[in-house]
């Protein structure tokens, strides 16, 4: 129904002329448009170089420890369970940009002057994903975990009985063995940015200047800000087109990778 309604004009939900791609291509013309799709392919690259390896190699502590194992998976994954709107005002005050901001309270502690830290538009987006990756490293790091927990251990035997040590082990056996499954949680992490809409909204409302704006979020401004449902309607289609093939892909490596584990 949302597809249909598209390719209408509208006031509020009701349907008015039919107008074909006008919406679509008001929308993709619109000066924001094209600062606010780039910004979510930063979004995406930024959650890959932080957040893909980090869970990863928590997962790799946790498999190698012997002792408190238990503990530290319970520690790792608290930050999950707390509400993205909750993470994103902790990181907000934690960013603050005068000396009242956790950060800069550090920073001051080394004789440095405050930072701006979000109101700097070439960092803004990392920043945000830093916050992203400390609420969402434990859930994933904890798959990982039972991913390396499934790995034979005939395998790190005979690498040690070749003279591996630890981080040839990781080279010669865990990667290779875990990388279908990295490959397929680093197309969902794509999925999952590419939706983001809280914590540019709780953080930044888009800003410095729309340098944090995401698709999602200029479609929640599309609906609830300038009432223009319509738009929303033809920016959703386009979310979802773009969506829908990052799920091809998923679905045609995870085929790919069942069938070489047959």
């Amino acid at each position: 129904l949302g597809i249909f309604w598209s390719f209408f004009d509208m006031k509020g939900f009701t349907i008015k002329d039919f107008v074909g791609f006008d919406n679509y291509r008001r929308v993709v013309t619109d000066t924001a448009f094209a600062q606010t799709f780039l910004n979510t392919w930063i979004y995406v690259f930024w959650s890959l170089v932080v957040g893909l390896a980090l869970p990863f190699v928590i997962a790799i502590v946790m498999n190698e420890l012997v002792r408190a194992r238990k503990t530290v998976r319970v520690i790792t994954y608290l930050p999950a369970i707390m509400p993205a709107v909750a993470v994103s005002m902790l990181w907000y005050y934690m960013y603050y940009p005068d000396a009242s901001g956790l950060l800069n309270m550090l920073l001051a502690k080394f004789g440095r002057e405050p930072y701006v830290w979000l109101q700097d538009s070439r960092f803004t987006i990392l920043y945000i994903i830093i916050s992203m990756t400390w609420s969402g490293a434990g859930g994933t790091a904890l798959y990982y975990f039972a991913g390396l927990q499934g790995i034979n251990r005939e395998l790190y035997e005979a690498a040690m009985m070749d003279g591996a040590g630890f981080f040839r082990r990781i080279r010669v056996v865990t990667i290779p063995q875990m990388s279908g499954m990295l490959i397929l949680f680093a197309i969902k992490q794509c999925i999952a940015v590419f939706n983001i809409v809280d914590q540019p909204m709780q953080m930044t409302g888009g800003g410095p200047n729309n340098a944090s704006m995401s698709l999602g979020l200029l479609n929640y401004r599309y609906a609830f800000v300038n009432y223009k449902p319509q738009f929303t309607l033809a920016l959703g289609v386009i979310m979802l087109i773009i969506l829908s093939l990052f799920s091809v892909i998923y679905f045609a490596v995870n085929k790919r990778i069942e069938e070489n584990q047959m």
